[in-house]
């Protein structure tokens, strides 16, 4: 099972494993506070995705179209999310404020696809 977290929410036992899927470390949170397994900056869009984007509801299904062929041109990035679900639940933790049109989100729906 795959879920999905912001940042600024407190981690719980229930998230199973969790990964931070950000390029940029989460204003304000200190490295502790996240409680993660792994912080897998790969797997988010590029920089330049990622402020063509700007969390823009009119971009979304377009992001969704680029970030998905950034993420098949470089599995690695992604593959040990795959695994991880493979093995139990997985929490990807974002930050987000728009919790519908996020990386997350995008990234959580390409994953699911391949499981």
């Amino acid at each position: 099972m795959i879920k999905l977290k912001r940042a600024y929410q407190p981690p719980a036992a229930e998230d199973g494993r969790r990964f931070l899927v950000d390029r940029l470390w989460p204003r304000g949170v200190k490295k502790d506070a996240l409680a993660l397994d792994a912080w897998l900056k790969d797997a988010a869009p590029s920089t330049e995705l990622r402020k063509w984007f700007n969390h823009d509801p009119d971009k979304w299904d377009e992001f969704q179209q680029r970030y998905s062929a950034e993420l098949d041109a470089n599995p690695a990035a992604w593959e040990p999310l795959l695994q991880a679900a493979r093995e139990g639940t997985i929490t990807l933790v974002y930050s987000a404020r728009d919790e519908e049109h996020n990386q997350a989100v995008a990234l959580k729906a390409y994953l699911e696809r391949k499981l």
